[in-house]
Formats: structure tokens, C-alpha cells, sequence
């Protein structure tokens, strides 16, 4: 029977020179990044309707809320 070859652990090296020249690229203020949580339902349904009445994204509606707790809260 045939040995496989020994697994190559990178544990304790340095990152390869490629991956450690492409790991420091930092995004545009303006690129859209996932914020995944979980809310209740009935929580995301009067939230998906309170935007679509006020002719706002839920992403808005979410970044303007965040905007006013932020300035109102001590």
C-alpha cells in the first residue's frame, strides 16, 4: 500500500508573499459590506413596511436611525 504524501502545514509561517500583499486592501467608504443578524419576523415585516412607505431602502432607514441614536444618545 501506497503512503499519501504528508499533509504541508502553514501553522507557525508567514502568509505567502502574494496572499500577504493582497490582505491589505482596504475598501472605498462607499462600498456596501453584509451586516447579517437575525431579527424577529414580525419586527422585520413592520420594518420593511415602515421604509417602503417613507419611499426609503431598509439599508437607509437602518443608516439614518443609526445616524440619529448616535447624535441623540449621551
Amino acid at each position: 500500500m501506497v503512503k499519501p504524501p504528508p499533509k504541508k502545514s502553514r501553522k507557525g509561517l508567514p502568509p505567502a508573499e502574494l496572499e500577504a500583499s493582497t490582505n491589505l486592501h482596504t475598501s472605498e467608504p462607499n462600498d456596501l459590506k453584509p451586516l447579517n443578524f437575525k431579527v424577529p419576523a414580525e419586527f422585520r415585516k413592520a420594518y420593511k413596511a415602515y421604509a417602503l412607505d417613507h419611499d426609503m431602502s431598509m439599508v437607509e432607514l437602518l443608516m439614518r436611525t443609526f445616524e440619529f441614536y448616535k447624535e441623540h444618545k449621551q
